[in-house]
């Protein structure tokens, strides 16, 4: 007769983080992700924003960025919207029509999970086979896992600009990281 083998105690795995375009229905945890890290995240650009987005106003923003064929896309998990990320034009002047600027929001309790490196991911493809060229980014200078991630993805810093924010009582820097998507500079563009 044999022994029933012992149970173990296993980690249970996590669903798999799916990333797709956003829709108004995510609205809602979008906002909450952004009002999070506006008010206790590292990000430089708000503190206390005194005309923080509503819901409406995100899903106008949002149709915007898919009118100009610019992503805007969420990761879920498990049905919920864990993070989303978009890319908008850098400059609105022509010459810069082949640029893009970009931003990241990941759940805090989901930080460091993945998600944003595949939010990261999904960007980067879609820019690059919209013809985009050029991809910018801003991160709050002490956010050392996001400039970890972007320097992962091919990004380099080029620039810094020093304390030109206040937030939560100390001044903090920006730094502007970039990479080349698509055939980045190797050949004129197409249009």
């Amino acid at each position: 007769m044999s022994t029933p083998a012992p149970e173990l105690d296993l980690p249970l795995a996590r669903p798999p983080v799916v990333v797709r375009p956003s829709r108004d229905a995510d609205v809602p945890a979008m906002l909450a992700i952004y009002l999070h890290h506006i008010r206790r995240g590292v990000d430089p650009n708000y503190e206390g924003e005194i005309d923080a987005p509503d819901a409406d106003d995100l899903k106008r923003r949002r149709k915007n960025m898919q009118r100009g064929r610019l992503p805007h896309v969420v990761a879920e998990e498990a049905g919920e919207v864990i993070g989303y990320a978009y890319a908008v034009p850098f400059r609105k002047r022509p010459a810069y029509r082949y640029t893009v600027k970009h931003s990241i929001y990941v759940r805090a309790d989901r930080l460091g999970r993945g998600a944003g490196r595949l939010l990261l991911a999904a960007l980067v493809d879609a820019c690059a086979a919209s013809g985009y060229r050029q991809m910018i980014g801003y991160i709050e200078g002490a956010n050392e896992a996001s400039l970890r991630l972007h320097t992962s993805f091919g990004f380099r810093e080029v620039g810094r600009l020093p304390s030109v924010g206040y937030k939560f009582g100390h001044w903090t820097d920006s730094v502007m990281v970039q990479r080349s998507i698509g055939l980045g500079a190797s050949a004129p563009p197409e249009r």
